[in-house]
């Protein structure tokens, strides 16, 4: 009985509310027969009585809650409005999302905003640690912009003995979107190559790629936006042990290529997160510069990064460069986390 008196009024609840958003005074229902009815019926027993007072208390609540939602979403703002109907309804992310008009390099540095200088005060070098728990990554350098390269990082992957610039040529079908860069996730950065697309660079010929021939050195990088490829390469490597277990690395890995001599020019990027890179083959030396706003705090510093070994960065913050050194190609496959 108290079931189907309570099913009673959460009915007779929504029909009321109804009436009140149709235009209908508390009046009129009042004089309605069966409102009527129901008030003498509950001179002889217990029933559901709507007091205005609560009704006055839920539509302040959902006022409340709906001012709090739009502040807090920023829809208050053409911004917070667009950013809300594109990530919300599209389903895209704006950190990723390609530009209509390309701003140079030095336009976006020089409205970047500014970091904490904590990152990088007193560091003479980068930290170079081994057998790192998760909870020392996380207190020491997940989040800090505090750069450090793990040593066994990569050690136990079967990448290191797989991944080779053929591999790469190979795992890509003939219409992979990542061959072309014609999707919204798939870039393609061919430095100071003349390179347009990953397709041109695999269909360069051996001597090119291993530098056999006396050209100019190479080195470009990609997004991994194939989620076939991507099944593929992560039966090979997986997500670095040290990385907190609520941590989540990006869906979209970033491989890097390229030959002794060359490498990436000095820039800061804007891709939301801090990132990993792990060294498959060869060698390659970081320049880490600090942001103008640290210099007066903090110096340039050079790392070499060797096979197996995992650097963890914040590329959002530093300035950095990289130079492929040694006899050997270098290969690098990387990710962004959270």
């Amino acid at each position: 009985m108290e079931a189907k008196e309570k099913g009673l009024q959460q009915n007779f609840l929504k029909i009321y509310e109804k009436a009140i958003s149709l235009g209908i005074s508390a009046e009129d229902l009042a004089a309605l027969d069966s409102v009527k009815r129901l008030r003498n019926d509950c001179k002889t027993k217990s029933c559901f009585v709507l007091k205005p007072k609560y009704v006055l208390y839920s539509i302040l609540v959902a006022f409340l809650a709906i001012i709090a939602g739009v502040v807090h979403l920023e829809l208050y703002s053409k911004q917070g409005l667009a950013r809300f109907w594109l990530t919300r309804y599209y389903n895209l992310s704006l950190v990723r999302e390609k530009c209509i008009f390309v701003m140079p390099d030095k336009v976006i540095d020089a409205f970047r905003p500014p970091v904490d200088c904590s990152m990088c005060r007193g560091m003479k070098k980068v930290d170079r640690v081994k057998q790192l728990s998760s909870s020392t990554f996380e207190e020491k350098y997940a989040y800090s912009g505090r750069p450090v390269v793990v040593e066994d990082g990569a050690q136990n992957w079967t990448a290191m003995g797989s991944f080779s610039f053929d591999f790469f040529k190979n795992v890509y079908a003939e219409d992979s979107p990542v061959l072309e860069s014609f999707e919204k996730n798939c870039q393609f950065f061919p430095y100071k190559t003349e390179f347009r697309n990953l397709r041109e660079v695999f269909k360069m010929s051996d001597e090119r790629a291993q530098m056999t021939d006396g050209s100019k050195p190479w080195y470009i990088g990609w997004s991994n936006c194939d989620p076939s490829a991507a099944n593929i390469l992560r039966q090979y490597y997986q997500q670095p042990y040290f990385l907190p277990v609520e941590s989540e690395s990006s869906k979209t890995d970033w491989i890097f290529i390229g030959v002794p001599g060359y490498g990436a020019h000095m820039h800061v990027d804007a891709v939301g997160n801090p990132s990993w890179q792990a060294q498959i083959r060869g060698n390659k030396t970081w320049t880490l510069q600090p942001p103008p706003e640290c210099y007066m705090e903090c110096s340039e510093v050079d790392v070499t990064i060797h096979p197996g070994e995992i650097i963890v960065l914040d590329t959002n913050k530093w300035f950095h460069k990289t130079l492929v050194i040694g006899n050997e190609m270098s290969i690098v496959i990387g990710s962004e986390y959270n």
